[in-house]
């Protein structure tokens, strides 16, 4: 079974209590050497209760002695001691199965998020993501941790002492045992209305959590328009909107919380008058009555910590469910093998069409031939769909309909890994990673040389801002590249596509928002990249495009027109009104300059 069927047989029909003991069957072993370490631990544990029984009995019989009393207080000694260890020990081998599994959940997270269609996973937020990846994952460690350990060993310690009363008396365990229920039935009573009012502190835990984040992010736009105080007091309402829906939860629990918290410790009130009454008629020795009692006390606390596991467990299913939602994002169909045939880098556009949503259809049977070693741009009004047909030539999505080849095979007929060796794709929006500027360039080929590095930037032109940075090539970039700027970073993610050395090369409005400084540096790099590549060029600004071999106009989400630049001028109004507004817009820009500099 490859791991793709692993992980969509994992999420589909199955709880998230099943999907997490899928995942905590990895390491069964460790999980089952934690059990039976606490078992034995609860075991040890019962030890020196039985050295107070016996200790209890020499004193009523008065036959005490030091020497007897030392072996059972050394016996409960080295019981107890054993007991912390084995209880080290279960610990220990539960945190490990923990945080294995949640390894090994982010692991399957990543793995989806690399093989779904990348224009699904981008319609993920950023902050929903990294809510998942960090937090809501990270919530299933303490309770499935301390679960087996603490939750396993506690009910083992109930059992055992529910059973060691019976066997001293059945009327003893009847009256200890009996406020048990109780407890139970009233905790059961707050619990009638939980999954709902769990369900709203969730979504209202996510809404602050919103607001917060656009609060941080948007301070500039804030303090910018002078919004400051509109801003924030949306910012806390939210805060105290989440504040009064909090406390009014506890505030209806505290009562039934408060109750069970009472009538779970009365054992002891039970026991007493009732052990009393059956000595006092013969029907219990001292000695058991004191252990009665001793028991009574114990068994409180495990049943107690049980009740405390309700909210993780059910924080860790709403955990479960959300990194669900990323495990069972639909995939892109892959071949396993690397397609044979690729004959050269031409590009072939067949009766495409596509859609984000259904019955929402954006390209309505697009045709186009890209030869190769062609330069191709691809120009329309803004949601023509030519940004969107770019996206589908690397795969981003699949067609709906018809077929987009490289080199005369299907793109859907080539593994990820090949189609991403045959093309580069730099978007207008390249990321950086918070690393030195030498290893985001080296992203494009892990295994070139400092030398060639060097190279790719020179050729994409870096060296002139590079020269001013005080460690050169190993500045680095500043997390998402913000230590550099728009036109810096736009050159760095052309190196990158240099160093990769791909035959299809895909821009993305590669110049839209540069200055025209930095737009003269990215086209000398792109004339780099570009050279003996297939070239296809989704443009903003005109001027970048004149020399194209060939022209694509785009509107409403069908090619409208093909051609050189000086026949569309005459033979295609909307390239012709496109280019007049550009041409209008450089000579505004340059006007502009010209008062400025006087």
């Amino acid at each position: 079974m490859s791991t793709n069927e692993a992980l969509s047989e994992n999420v589909e029909g199955r709880s998230w209590v099943g999907t997490l003991f899928s995942y905590a069957f990895r390491c069964k072993g460790k999980m089952l050497f934690s059990l039976l370490a606490s078992i034995a631990s609860v075991a040890a544990g019962f030890v020196p209760f039985y050295a107070v029984y016996r200790i209890m009995g020499m004193a009523i019989a008065k036959s005490l002695t030091w020497d007897g009393a030392l072996i059972w207080i050394a016996l409960a000694a080295v019981a107890y001691i054993l007991s912390k260890i084995l209880f080290g020990v279960s610990t220990l081998l539960s945190h490990v199965s923990a945080y294995t599994i949640l390894e090994s959940l982010r692991k399957d997270v990543v793995h989806k998020l690399m093989h779904a269609s990348l224009g699904t996973v981008q319609t993920k937020s950023i902050g929903n993501i990294k809510s998942v990846f960090l937090d809501r994952i990270e919530n299933i460690e303490p309770p499935l941790a301390h679960m087996i350990p603490e939750l396993g060993g506690s009910l083992v310690l109930a059992a055992g002492l529910a059973v060691w009363l019976v066997l001293i008396d059945w009327r003893m365990a009847l009256t200890c045992l009996v406020c048990v229920p109780l407890g139970l039935i009233v905790f059961a009573s707050s619990l009638k209305e939980f999954n709902a009012k769990y369900a709203a502190f969730m979504a209202e835990s996510n809404h602050v959590n919103s607001v917060i984040v656009e609060y941080v992010e948007g301070i500039q736009v804030v303090k910018a328009f002078n919004q400051a105080s509109d801003s924030y007091e949306k910012y806390s309402n939210a805060v105290k909107a989440f504040k009064d829906f909090t406390m009014e939860w506890f505030k209806s629990t505290w009562l039934t919380m408060n109750l069970m918290s009472s009538i779970m410790p009365t054992t002891l009130l039970g026991v007493m008058p009732v052990g009393l009454a059956l000595y006092l008629n013969g029907a219990l020795s001292p000695i058991d009555l004191a252990m009665c009692v001793v028991l009574a006390l114990a068994i409180v606390d495990p049943i107690a910590r049980f009740t405390s596991f309700v909210n993780e467990i059910k924080s860790m299913e709403y955990a479960v469910a959300d990194a669900e939602e990323f495990l069972g994002l639909p995939e892109l169909p892959e071949v396993t093998r690397n397609a044979t045939g690729v004959q050269g880098s031409s590009i072939e556009l067949k009766d495409v069409h596509f859609s984000y949503k259904e019955d929402e259809e954006v390209l309505h049977g697009i045709s186009l031939n890209i030869p190769c070693g062609s330069f191709t741009a691809l120009v329309g009004p803004s949601g023509s769909g030519k940004s969107t047909l770019a996206r589908l030539l690397v795969r981003h999505w699949d067609v709906d309909d018809g077929s987009i080849a490289i080199g005369g095979v299907d793109v859907r007929d080539m593994p990820l890994e090949q189609l991403s060796e045959l093309v580069s794709f730099v978007a207008q929006d390249n990321y950086l990673f918070d690393a030195s500027i030498r290893d985001n360039i080296r992203l494009g080929n892990p295994s070139a040389s400092d030398e060639e590095v060097e190279a790719a930037a020179r050729a994409a032109c870096c060296d002139d801002f590079v020269s001013r940075l005080p460690q050169g090539l190993d500045t680095p970039a500043g997390s998402a590249g913000l230590e550099l700027s728009g036109g810096e970073r736009q050159r760095v993610s052309i190196a990158r596509a240099i160093l990769k050395d791909a035959p299809v090369v895909v821009l993305d409005e590669a110049t839209a928002f540069t200055d025209p400084e930095s737009e003269d540096k990215i086209q000398k790099s792109i004339a780099h990249l570009s050279s003996g590549k297939t070239l296809v060029v989704i443009a903003h600004r005109l001027s970048t495009i004149v020399n194209a071999d060939q022209i694509a106009v785009i509107d409403g989400g069908n090619v409208i027109a093909t051609g050189k630049h000086d026949t569309l001028i005459s033979t295609c109004p909307l390239y012709a009104r496109m280019w007049e507004a550009h041409i209008g817009a450089r000579m505004w820009s340059a006007g502009s300059g010209e008062e400025r500099s006087k």
